[in-house]
């Protein structure tokens, strides 16, 4: 994904030398030509998404699941062009492209406790959209642009179905067109630059695809099965994205930099007055309001190739409260420096415990503990490089650190898919009972872009997008009820994912502002992922975990000079 990027990257570069021809020298001025987002224009975006994939069952209604949640991170390019017939209406048409990296499974197909359900899997490759747009040009000289889009939408990708824990699968790699909407706000921070966060909506028309044949029982619990034959399943799709972008407009000088003090920009690294950025150094608190979902899935073997078939699968679904402290230092040679460290516990949640063993009796399982109690506990480092860094203006890459453990425990039994005496939790264990506890870090690697814009002398606007291109996640499972030798079971694994957060803060004074944001974590551990079960000794079971949080917050800041 983060080629399609680079490769942008360094034709914006290229771009720039031949557009600065023939202007004056650097640090001297010339008068401000009248804004207009007029023109052609071309740029970067990197962002997440959040996929969901619905697979209807003939059978009838599904026990769980059903659908199949797939985080996105993403990034790619896009091309566009405005017409602006009047100071404040903006018209225009625009194409992107975003290699996407993606991995979701969930059960499917589970109609009754007494068949064998299965595991579907779906992996997005690529996206784009064609759209047009309308926007409003507002604020000083209408750098400013509140716009809608729509269009049409294409989705490239991978899903199979695999029934568990046996080895009856279909598959498909298709392309889908569907439609797309959206709205965002994009603010011209130099004579050729700006930047943009979007949020957008993408639906795509269903399609069938086949499923596997599977077995069910007619005699519960004695372990007798009949086959039912392959069928189809109807797959309806739509993804949520959140894009930070930057573009280039083609006719501007790409070295420039607003000073509307005296309405004049200059070339060039010649510092200008900042006063609208209020200071260098800001430091703050937050109080964070999110919801959790951890899964992993438990293989039937130890082959890696065959990961999508499982015998078992846990689910957690935990919000939380939390706090932080964070800071940001600018001005140091264009570098900033910025990062955060929180904590807070899990306020309630239930986990799902999904096992099928056939042999046993019980074709699928699923029991529900609740609730789940636990803590969360995160930082986050980063440095980069303001490229673009002026009057309320402040844009550039970064490269960081994250660090995340989430500690869960789960209390109570209840089955809810199968009622033979033979099924797991049957009867139920009261939820004063402590019956398993995951313990889970996450050690990651940040590359992105952060884009901080004055909106007015009061309104601050900042977005944040990372790709995570190396995850290390290491765990550990403690069945506490069973009778087992070892209780706990080891787990690690290798990945990737995606952050992203944005900000609108207001300046109650010169240096005391409040605000509100968003955030969206989203990781998963797909690569050399296993499990000692139990602490078996290798070779290890099959172990893809994936994890989630995001939400709302508010937070104070203060902001002062190191003049």
């Amino acid at each position: 994904m983060t080629k399609v990027s680079i490769v942008v990257a360094f034709l914006l570069l290229g771009a720039s030398q031949a557009v600065a021809a023939d202007l004056p020298e650097y640090g001297q001025p010339y008068p401000l030509a009248v804004w207009t987002w007029a023109g052609p224009y071309v740029g970067v975006h990197v962002g997440s998404g959040l996929g969901q994939s619905r697979f209807t069952d003939s059978n009838g209604p599904a026990v769980y699941g059903g659908d199949v949640r797939t985080p996105t991170a993403l990034g790619g390019a896009q091309v566009g062009f405005n017409f602006q017939p009047n100071r404040n209406l903006v018209l225009g048409v625009e194409a992107d492209i975003s290699a996407v990296g993606s991995n979701g499974t969930n059960t499917c197909l589970a109609s009754s406790g007494y068949f064998l359900s299965a595991n579907c899997r779906v992996r997005q490759n690529a996206l784009g959209t064609v759209t047009g747009r309308v926007g409003f040009a507002t604020g000083e000289a209408g750098r400013s642009l509140l716009y809608a889009k729509g269009g049409v939408a294409w989705l490239n990708q991978q899903i199979d179905i695999n029934t568990n824990p046996i080895d009856l699968s279909t598959g498909t790699k298709n392309s889908q067109w569907g439609w797309t909407a959206g709205v965002g706000v994009e603010r011209a921070v130099a004579p050729a630059w700006s930047v943009k966060v979007e949020y957008d909506y993408a639906g795509f028309n269903s399609f069938r695809m086949a499923t596997p044949g599977s077995y069910f029982q007619p005699f519960p619990p004695f372990a007798l099965y009949g086959t039912t034959p392959p069928g189809s399943t109807s797959v309806s799709q739509n993804i949520q994205t959140v894009k930070v972008g930057l573009n280039m407009k083609f006719g501007g000088d790409t070295d420039a930099r607003w000073d509307d003090s005296e309405n004049m920009y200059l070339r060039g690294s010649q510092s200008v007055e900042d006063p609208s950025m209020r200071g260098d150094i800001e430091i703050g608190g937050r109080v964070w309001y999110s919801s959790g979902r951890f899964q992993k899935d438990l293989g039937a073997g130890t082959d890696p190739t065959q990961q999508n078939i499982l015998n078992s699968r846990l689910t957690y679904e935990s919000p939380a409260a939390s706090g932080e402290v964070f800071g940001r230092v600018d001005g140091l040679a264009d570098f900033f420096l910025k990062g955060f460290i929180g904590g807070g516990k899990l306020l309630s949640g239930k986990m799902n415990d999904e096992d099928w063993m056939p042999g046993y009796g019980v074709p699928y399982s699923n029991t529900v503990s609740d609730p789940v109690q636990g803590s969360i506990a995160y930082a986050t480092v980063d440095v980069g490089y303001a490229f673009i860094r002026g009057p309320g203006v402040n844009v550039g890459p970064f490269i960081g650190y994250n660090y995340y453990r989430e500690n869960k425990s789960a209390y109570g039994c209840t089955q809810i898919a199968n009622a033979t005496v033979a099924a797991p939790c049957v009867p139920a264990i009261p939820g004063s009972t402590l019956a398993i506890t995951e313990d889970d870090t996450w050690h990651s690697l940040r590359v992105g872009l952060n884009g901080v814009v004055m909106l007015n002398d009061r309104l601050k606007l900042t977005g944040d997008a990372a790709y995570l291109p190396y995850v290390r996640f290491s765990g550990v499972d403690d069945h506490v009820l069973r009778n087992a030798y070892d209780t706990r079971s080891p787990e690690s694994g290798e990945g990737r994912g995606v952050q992203l957060e944005t900000i609108l803060s207001y300046y109650v004074t010169p240096s005391f502002s409040v605000g509100a944001g968003a955030r969206y974590w989203a990781m998963w551990a797909t690569e050399d992922a296993k499990t000692n079960f139990f602490g078996t000794p290798c070779p290890c079971q099959t172990l893809p975990v994936r994890t989630e949080r995001y939400g709302g917050f508010l937070q104070a800041a203060y902001s002062f000079n190191t003049d």
